[in-house]
C-alpha cells in the first residue's frame, strides 16, 4: 500500500528533535523525501540516518533558517535534491523562559522573535514559488497558547498569535495558486519544553500543564505528527485556512479537569515511530544564533 504522500517532497523545519522528529519520520513513513532543517547542535544527521536505517528518502540541511540567505538556500537544495518542492512544515521555534511579563527577558523575547516568526516568514516567502508549480501547501506550528494566551508565557503566545493570523492570510491569498496553508496547534506535548528537567517550567507549571488537559496526560509527538501528515496530504485538499488544535481538548475546557481522568486513562500511547531525540532540542537562548540578528 503507497503511503498518503508518495512522491511527495517535504521540507520539516526543527525536523531533528521533539515534534520534528516525529514529523520528519512519519512522513517519510507515509513515503515523502524529507529535508530535515535545524542547527548545528541539533540532531539531524541521526534523525537523517534512522530514516534512511528504514528505508525513506532523506537529506539533513543544516542553517539559521530565521536568516534569509539560509531559508533560500534551503529552499535550494531541497528543489536540486528532490527536483521540486511539495510541503513545507514550518516546525522550528523556541520557548526559552516562562516569567511573568514585567520580569520576561527581553533577549528571550528577541529570541522568541526571531526562531518563531522570521523562521516561519522566510521559509514561507521562500517556498512559495515552488509551491506553486506544485499545487504544494504548508502546514505550520501554531498553538493552543496562541489561541488562548497563556500566563506566564504571554510573549510566547504572542507569537504564536502571529503565526495563525500570518498562515491564514497566507491560505487565502494564495489559494488561487492552488497552494493551502494550515496551522497545527499543539497543547502540552511530551518532549523538552513541558519538563521541568529539560525545559523553563518549573515543577508547578508542569503539574498544572497537564492538569488543564481534559484528557489528563500530555500528547506524544507522533500524536502531533499524524495530524500533520493529514493536512499535508492529497486526503485534506479541501482545507486551507485552518487551525487544527492537537491539544487533548484545552482549548474548549474550563478548568482543572485533567484530575478527573482515571489513571488507566492518562498513559500515552505507544504509537508507531522510533523516537529518540523526543527530549532532546535546546530550549534555552542560543547566543550565536540572537546575535545573528543585531
Amino acid at each position: 500500500m503507497k503511503g498518503r504522500l508518495e512522491n511527495k517532497v517535504a521540507i520539516v523545519t526543527g525536523g531533528g528533535s521533539g515534534i520534528g522528529e516525529a514529523i520528519s519520520k512519519k512522513f517519510a513513513r507515509e513515503g515523502a523525501a524529507v529535508v530535515v532543517v535545524g542547527l548545528d547542535s541539533d540532531p539531524v544527521r541521526a534523525v537523517v540516518d534512522e530514516i534512511l536505517a528504514e528505508g525513506g528518502r532523506a537529506i539533513g540541511y543544516l542553517a539559521d533558517i530565521a536568516l534569509e540567505e539560509a531559508a533560500e538556500s534551503c529552499v535550494k537544495a531541497a528543489v536540486k535534491e528532490f527536483g521540486k518542492l511539495d510541503i513545507l512544515v514550518n516546525n522550528a521555534g523556541a520557548f526559552p523562559a516562562t516569567s511573568t511579563i514585567d520580569k520576561y527577558p527581553l533577549e528571550a523575547f528577541e529570541y522568541m522573535i526571531k526562531n518563531n516568526i522570521y523562521s516561519n516568514f522566510m521559509m514561507t516567502k521562500a517556498a512559495i514559488p515552488h509551491l506553486q508549480k506544485t499545487r504544494g501547501n504548508i502546514v505550520s506550528a501554531g498553538s493552543e497558547a496562541g489561541h488562548m494566551g497563556e500566563p506566564q508565557n504571554t510573549p510566547y503566545g504572542g507569537t504564536k498569535g502571529f503565526i495563525h493570523a500570518f498562515q491564514r492570510g497566507v491560505a487565502v491569498e494564495q489559494a488561487k495558486f492552488g497552494v493551502r496553508s494550515n496551522i497545527v496547534g499543539p497543547g502540552p506535548i511530551d518532549t523538552a519544553w513541558t519538563h521541568k528537567e529539560t525545559g523553563p517550567m518549573d515543577a508547578k507549571m508542569e503539574k498544572m500543564t497537564t492538569q488543564g488537559v481534559p484528557m489528563g496526560r500530555r500528547g506524544t509527538p507522533e500524536e502531533v505528527a499524524n495530524v500533520y501528515a493529514f493536512l499535508a496530504s492529497d486526503e485534506a485538499s479541501f482545507v486551507t485556512g485552518a487551525i487544527y488544535f492537537v491539544d487533548g481538548g484545552v482549548t474548549v475546557s474550563k478548568g482543572p479537569h485533567g484530575d478527573e481522568v482515571p489513571s488507566s486513562l492518562k498513559k500515552e500511547p505507544t504509537g508507531e515511530l522510533e523516537l529518540k531525540h523526543s527530549k532532546e532540542g535546546n530550549t534555552s537562548v542560543r547566543k550565536e544564533a540572537l546575535a545573528s540578528m543585531q
